[in-house]
Order: C-alpha cells, then sequence, then structure tokens
C-alpha cells in the first residue's frame, strides 16, 4: 500500500482517480485550494484533504510530508495571460517540495503531440513534463492525446458537434491523425503507477488501439449513437481561434477551453512506442477501442452516473470569493434582492424542486431572458449556459449549474450559487427552504458585490428587470413545488 497524494482532485481526471487508488488498497491524501468542494463527493470521508497552492512553497512541502506517490494533476485549461508562467511556477515548486518531503515518484498526466511546432497549452505541459524529469525525483509522465470519457472537455466537444451538426463545414483539422484513449484506460495506467516497483524516470506515450482522424470519430460517434452519417465539408479558412468560437457557439464547451482542445488537434498526435506495457501490462482483453470507448461513455450518461465533468475543475478567471457572512461586513456594498412565498407544499417536495433547478428544468422565470443573458455572457468570452448540471436532481458543492457553481448545500434547508458569468463584481443566489407556523416558506435572495463604479452602474442598470426574473422565480418554484407535491402522493 502507497501513501499517495492527488493534486486536482476537484477535476476531471482527479475525482476519478482518487477512488480508484482507493478501491486498490492505497491511502489518499488529496491537496487542493478549497477542501470544501472535497465535502459532498461520495469517497470524502475516505481521504484526507489538506489546504494548499502549488506555488506556495511551504504549504506544498507540508502537504508532500510521508507522501509515497505524487499525482500532479494541474492543468491551465482556458487560462490567459501568464498561464504558462503561473504552470512553470507551480511545477518547480512542487517538485522542490517533493524533493524535500523524500516523495518516492511524481506522477504527471500531460498531453500527446509528436506532429510538428506545439500550441502554446501543449508547450507548456511539455515545458512542465521537463520540469518534472529534472527534478530531483523520479518522475512517469504518461503523454496522452484526446480522452474519451463521459463529462470529459474532448468528449463533450465532440458529442455536442456530432449530434448537433449533421452536416458540418470543417477545418483542416478534422483530417489530423490521432490515438485517443478511453478514461478507463487513462486511470488504469495513472493508477499502477502508484505500484510498480523501481525507479522509473521517463515519459511514456498512452493511447487506445485506434489511430483515427477527427471526421472519423464524428462518424464513428454517429453510428455508435445510431444518428445518421453526418457530412463533413472540409474549409481552409477557419484558424484555431475561430474554430474555437465556432465549438464554442455549438457545444457546451466555452471557447475559452475548445482553444487549447482545437490547438492540440492541428498536429498528428500518434503514440511513437507503447514501452509502458513492460511495466503496466494491457489487460487481456486488450485495450478499450474508441467505439467502445464512446459507448460507455453514452450508457453512463444515459443512466446519469457521470462521476466528473470538465466543468467540475475551476474555471480561469471565475470568481471564487466567498459569500460575506458578516452582517456589517466591511469589504464594501452588498446590493441585496429578497423574496418569498408561501408553498403549498411540504418541505421536501419545495427542496426536490430547487436541488433540480437549471439545467433542462430551467428558472422557472422568463427563459429566453435567461437565454439571452447566456448568450451574451458566451459572447464575451464567459461560460454562458451550455455547462448545464452533471445531475438532474443531484447537486453538491462544487457542481456547476449553468453559469453558476454550487458554493453550499445544506440538503433541505439551503442552496448557495455562485456566479461564473462575466460581471463587473461578484454576485450569489441563495435559495431556501423553512417552515413557519406549521406552513413551508420559499426564501430567495440575490447578493451583488460591485468591483468599481462599473459594478454599481451594472447593479442598478439591470435592477428594472430583477422583477421580472427574480419576481417571478417564487410564483413558479412554489407552482412547481406543488405539483411535486401531488405526484409524491
Amino acid at each position: 500500500m502507497a501513501r499517495c497524494l492527488v493534486t486536482g482532485a476537484t477535476g476531471y481526471i482527479g475525482g476519478r482517480l482518487v477512488p480508484e487508488l482507493l478501491a486498490t488498497g492505497h491511502e489518499v491524501r488529496c491537496m487542493v485550494r478549497s477542501p470544501e468542494r472535497l465535502r459532498d463527493l461520495p469517497w470524502a470521508g475516505h481521504v484526507r484533504a489538506v489546504k494548499a497552492d502549488a506555488t506556495d512553497p511551504g504549504r506544498t512541502r507540508a502537504a508532500l510530508d510521508g507522501i509515497d506517490v505524487a499525482y500532479y494533476l494541474i492543468h491551465t485549461m482556458g487560462g490567459t495571460g501568464q498561464f504558462a508562467e503561473n504552470d512553470r511556477r507551480a511545477a518547480e515548486t512542487f517538485a522542490a517540495a517533493a524533493e524535500r518531503a523524500g516523495v518516492r515518484r511524481i506522477v504527471y498526466l500531460g498531453g500527446l503531440d509528436l506532429g510538428g511546432p506545439l500550441s502554446p497549452h501543449l508547450s507548456s505541459r511539455a515545458e512542465v513534463a521537463g520540469i518534472f524529469l529534472r527534478a530531483g525525483v523520479p518522475a512517469v509522465v504518461l503523454r496522452a492525446a484526446v480522452i474519451i470519457g463521459s463529462g470529459s472537455a474532448s468528449f463533450e466537444m465532440l458529442r455536442h458537434l456530432t449530434e448537433r451538426l449533421p452536416i458540418m463545414t470543417t477545418p483542416r483539422w478534422v483530417q489530423s491523425r490521432t490515438q485517443p484513449i478511453a478514461v478507463r484506460d487513462v486511470l488504469r495506467y495513472l493508477t499502477a503507477w502508484a505500484s510498480v516497483p523501481g525507479e522509473v524516470n521517463r515519459g511514456f506515450d498512452i493511447g487506445g488501439p485506434d489511430v483515427l482522424t477527427y471526421a472519423d470519430m464524428i462518424r464513428g460517434y454517429a453510428s455508435v449513437a445510431g444518428l445518421p452519417q453526418r457530412l463533413i465539408i472540409p474549409v481552409r479558412v477557419l484558424t484555431p481561434r475561430l474554430s474555437s468560437l465556432w465549438v464554442g457557439l455549438v457545444t457546451p464547451v466555452p471557447a475559452g477551453i475548445a482553444r487549447p482542445l482545437v490547438e492540440s488537434l492541428r498536429n498528428e498526435a500518434i503514440c511513437g512506442e507503447h514501452d509502458i506495457a513492460r511495466y503496466v501490462p494491457d489487460p487481456e482483453e486488450g485495450l478499450i477501442g474508441f467505439r467502445t470507448a464512446v459507448s460507455l461513455a453514452l450508457k453512463k450518461i444515459k443512466e446519469a452516473d457521470v462521476a466528473t465533468r470538465w466543468s467540475s475543475a475551476s474555471t480561469p478567471g471565475a470568481p471564487s470569493d466567498p459569500l460575506p457572512t458578516d452582517p456589517d461586513w466591511a469589504g464594501g456594498s452588498l446590493y441585496i434582492d429578497c423574496r418569498t412565498a408561501w408553498v403549498d407544499a411540504e418541505p421536501e417536495a419545495l427542496w426536490q424542486v430547487i436541488e433540480g433547478i437549471g439545467g433542462r428544468n430551467g428558472w422557472y422565470s422568463l427563459p429566453g431572458a435567461w437565454r439571452l443573458r447566456g448568450l451574451l455572457d458566451g459572447l464575451f468570452g464567459g461560460v454562458g449556459l451550455r455547462r448545464g448540471r452533471r445531475d438532474a436532481n443531484r447537486l453538491r458543492v462544487g457542481d456547476t449549474v449553468d453559469f453558476w457553481r454550487v458554493e453550499e448545500v445544506l440538503p433541505g434547508r439551503l442552496l448557495r450559487l455562485r456566479a461564473e458569468m462575466r460581471l463587473p463584481g461578484l454576485a450569489w443566489l441563495e435559495l431556501g427552504v423553512s417552515r413557519c407556523a406549521g406552513h413551508t416558506l420559499y426564501r430567495q435572495r440575490a447578493i451583488f458585490y460591485p468591483r468599481g463604479l462599473l459594478g454599481h452602474l451594472y447593479w442598478w442598470a439591470i435592477y428594472p428587470f430583477h422583477g421580472l426574473i427574480f419576481g417571478r422565480m417564487p410564483v413558479n418554484v412554489a407552482v412547481a413545488a406543488a405539483r411535486r407535491q401531488v405526484t409524491l402522493g
């Protein structure tokens, strides 16, 4: 049994790796910036969470104390500005802290691209890999191309492009060959390196058994999903930037995250070796093929059993400040819009409506206005409404709900959402349930902390619309809860 540290445990891969390590008997510690985001995860009670940022030498060193194998799963997706410098600094700090702590091995998941000049994001990942391979701790670098699994950004992009566009004009990168890998195989490789003996210090290419163009993957997805074959018309004028904007409009993946994915597809990404099989042998049934991986992912989606999604990770540039709880908070002005409604239903029925808000269930007021706000957010580089929900009925801290993120869930009592749309300030929406004099009361509170003069102007500019949007929500939520009560009997 190894003592493992997992960074990025709130992200797509990290959130799936932790239970795999636990299932194989390893002791797991999670290094996260916001430990509260692990609270509602099914495995949270079986790990130790430590609060640290990879750029903080002291906290990182403390988090690594007594660790055998450290998994570095921190990536900047959708980042702007100095993301490469930030990634470099975090990797150097982590490597130095791991050496001082006596860590036996670092395991890093990077990108596979052997076909030409690297994109800025792949260049950053290659640089991080080099930092670990030159560090004083033996490192294993796994290099993967497209990862196919329910909830991954790559899969969501492929899925929505194929399902929404029966005829599509496509850029040249759809003809580049790549070697996709099922997320199950990625997790199998990652988990295995907690137990492989010896001081291995090198990179490994990892991929599935199929080499396909992106056009092949579109056609393959359509076949597995039972869709008519898609007509693909290549064009030469779409740059990665234009392609990412196009992907951002058609799929739930915002342009800022789509761009590094698109850039990684410009060059061929095919494994140059399969040396990893000497240390982690292939399963008897072989590696999972592309069509099987798609089928498994679609089954998870259909059964609403998606453990993590690409949106599980924090969105770069999105606010992360917690809601001020001091009534006399000295941080500045807080604008608050409070509304209540009596509900002709039991608290349990009302809570079910609240916990199911957003996504396909909508926001119980002026759907067109919410769609317009999401569209405007997307046009200005925000996440818009496209992220939806991980689960249609249940929420946990850290989940995304359209352009909100769950900051707090007190089952049966309170849901607090923090806005991640583009705003000149910070915003929250609280939905609560209480029992008063034998009756059920719905409580709703919209809170806005403006930044600068623009923030104040923004609040007063949209204030007239609050009565239309937030004013209708209590009445419609109450009606939905009454209907749910009838269903529950």
